[in-house]
């Protein structure tokens, strides 16, 4: 793309403006907040999809589609009146360099630890100030998964988190045994209960092994996928059916695939 063909951040808002117009476009205008929140979602996972992926092209494009997202739903808080998407740039500008005492200050931070640290702190007093719990920066409508690392490495940041990850073992083997009584009981509602106490800890172990538990997950099921492909190939290419094939079968297909990667 050459230079004077390049857009810049004025013209896309410009360009939102024109789309949510008398005479713009009929789907654009009808859209309410609450339309654009699966579309938000999906925006934001395919950046990350991109950066799995390694695809710097597709990567730029997704980046754009979610700031099209953004200036949306400032487009739309704009005609309410609320505030518009110039405002959350001054917002977000404004934290940065508040949060950055040792760039735009007096502070020094001599490591990323540091200046984690030193960001929590500065949350904190923020949310002091305001009368707000330490996890309300949490987003309510994060994945469960994610919802669960990001409340737990807050809770840590505050000194209330196991010293070792061999501690969160150990609770795991404890939430393992409830899960087995609840198991016994046949309460459906205990055994919910239990389960997610167990995910929980698994969470928390993770991230005491600086794992990250979501793509940690998502490997996993990249590598199911692969898997059971090659059993799908394997029955297709015998022309059978799956009702026809035994688990044992399955399995040894599975372990060979299993093979194959090894």
């Amino acid at each position: 793309m050459s230079r004077m063909s390049r857009r810049n951040f004025d013209d896309l808002v410009t360009l939102m403006a024109r789309l949510r117009a008398p005479g713009g476009c009929p789907w654009d205008r009808e859209q309410k907040l609450e339309d654009l929140k699966p579309f938000i979602i999906e925006e934001a996972y395919e950046v990350v999809e991109a950066i799995d992926r390694n695809d710097r092209g597709a990567l730029k494009e997704e980046v754009g589609d979610l700031l099209l997202e953004a200036c949306f739903v400032a487009q739309i808080a704009r005609e309410e009146g609320a505030f518009d998407i110039y405002d959350s740039v001054t917002h977000v500008h404004d934290k940065l360099v508040r949060r950055h005492p040792h760039v735009f200050g007096e502070d020094t931070a001599e490591s990323a630890d540091a200046v984690l640290t030193n960001w929590e702190k500065l949350k904190n007093e923020e949310r002091t100030a305001q009368n707000e719990s330490l996890l309300s920066g949490v987003p309510q409508a994060l994945p469960a998964l994610l919802k669960a690392m990001r409340l737990t490495e807050k809770a840590s940041r505050v000194g209330f988190d196991w010293e070792q990850a061999e501690d969160a073992v150990r609770k795991l083997e404890e939430e393992t045994v409830e899960l087995r009584e609840a198991l016994a009981s046949g309460d459906q509602t205990h055994i919910e209960e239990e389960l997610g106490d167990l995910l929980f800890t698994l969470v928390n172990i993770a991230r005491k092994l600086n794992v990250n538990a979501e793509e940690a997950l998502q490997s996993t099921n990249r590598k199911f996928t692969r898997r059971f492909q090659k059993i799908e190939e394997n029955v297709r290419r015998d022309s059978r059916d799956f009702a026809d094939v035994s688990l044992e079968e399955m399995d040894a297909m599975w372990e060979a695939a299993k093979g194959e990667e090894s």
